[in-house]
């Protein structure tokens, strides 16, 4: 099997490089700049800015407010100046704003370490870096370089023992280890995706997202660029990367996001340039993931970029985030996670929705929408899987990630 290259080198990119994600058309601009302030409370946003200590976010079956930590670009025009503090009604989906955590530059993507203590970001830019942040207090705990560019894509291992982080720019992915108190080491390994060549179009790799599957044997790397999918085994004791399979959708699919049914045998593929969806059946054994045919995403052909998809804790219903369509879809999961069927498709209320996620109950969905620089929220019906609105939006700056605790 080809080895990846384990070089530093950045992308050579310019006008096609790894600020085309941004697409950014930072259209939220100052009007969603004022509607935040507007509620944010002076006392808190001071704190947060001091690094003054803050109570620890509530446990998971607390009753009352729970939080909320919004990811923005802080160096393009009507963006944020860190990472958005809220809370939010885990029963009406009401978003109410607190301040914002300064210091932390380009936040786009946002995860939470297992023990719920640690919030880890994304520095998009061309020096790519991964930080810490120690919730109790708010306190950076440091940050580290991923030795690539643009880095879009974090998150925690299952065992809470390394962060994975995929560098869009450099089409490369990284392990930094993660200490007692929830810090990052010195990376341990990069993986420069080298080949296949780019697909048609492209002009580089350009990872996107880098997740652990559900048996926890295996971790994943979706490349854009590439039109792939690399499986990887990581040493639980080193934290290095040794390839173990490699996945093809068809070329000029663009694959970005990758979502594994809770059953474990599937995952779902949204394909950001062809305006697709994948249906993939998963090897835990060999980690082998096997790219099915391309079905429609509920744009009716207009222009589209999927962005993620998520499915439900019970394995019934999958949504998928369209950019252009500006719509959710939703898909019924039949055969055990072997087939999806398309529903329908519901306003989401906002411009260019870049992300989604689950309240941890799973009866609310987020929507982080980037160009109308706000946030939706839908009550999501367990036994229909219908998804209805919650209330008004949430202004926040060029919101590209929503994470509700």
């Amino acid at each position: 099997m080809e080895t990846q290259s384990r070089t530093s080198a950045r992308s050579r990119e310019s006008g096609g490089g790894w600020t085309r994600r941004r697409f950014v058309g930072a259209v939220a601009g100052t009007a969603a700049v004022t509607a935040c302030t507007a509620r944010v409370t002076p006392a808190a946003d001071a704190r947060a800015t001091r690094g003054a200590p803050e109570p620890a976010a509530p446990s998971r079956g607390a009753p009352g407010p729970r939080p909320l930590y919004v990811g923005t670009y802080t160096s393009v025009a009507g963006g944020g100046t860190g990472i958005g503090i809220a809370s939010y009604d885990p029963r009406s989906g009401r978003i109410t704003g607190e301040g914002t955590l300064t210091g932390v530059s380009d936040p786009s993507y946002l995860a939470v370490h297992p023990d719920g203590r640690t919030l880890y970001a994304v520095a998009e830019r061309q020096d790519g870096a991964v930080t810490a942040v120690r919730l109790a207090d708010r306190r950076v705990l440091g940050t580290r370089s991923t030795g690539g560019a643009g880095p879009c894509h974090l998150s925690v291992h299952p065992t809470g023992r390394w962060l994975l982080s995929a560098d869009y720019g450099s089409g490369s992915v990284s392990v930094h280890p993660i200490d007692a108190s929830g810090a990052l080491g010195e990376r341990t390994d990069r993986v420069t995706h080298t080949s296949p060549p780019p697909g048609p179009g492209q002009q580089g790799p350009h990872a996107h997202q880098f997740v652990t599957s559900p048996d926890g044997r295996h971790v994943l790397a979706v490349d854009l660029g590439t039109d792939t999918v690399y499986t990887y085994r990581l040493d639980p004791v080193r934290g290095t990367l040794t390839e173990a399979a490699r996945a093809h959708t068809r070329p000029g699919a663009g694959p970005r996001h990758l979502t594994f049914h809770p059953g474990g045998r599937y995952a779902y593929l949204a394909n950001e340039l062809d305006d697709t969806v994948a249906v993939c059946a998963y090897d835990p054994r060999s980690g082998r993931l096997s790219v099915g045919a391309p079905q429609p995403t509920g744009s009716d052909g207009g222009t589209n970029y999927p962005a993620q998809l998520l499915v439900t804790a019970d394995g019934r219903f999958a949504y998928l985030a369209n950019r252009g369509h500006n719509s959710l879809a939703r898909y019924a999961v039949e055969s055990a996670g072997a087939r999806l069927r398309l529903l329908g498709t519901v306003p989401v209320g906002g411009d260019f929705p870049r992300q989604i996620a689950f309240s941890p109950d799973g009866r609310l969905l987020f929507a982080a929408n980037q160009r109308s620089g706000t946030v939706t929220v839908f009550h999501v019906d367990a036994g229909s899987g219908r998804l209805s609105p919650a209330g008004e939006p949430f202004a926040s700056p060029v919101a590209v990630c929503a994470l509700p605790l």
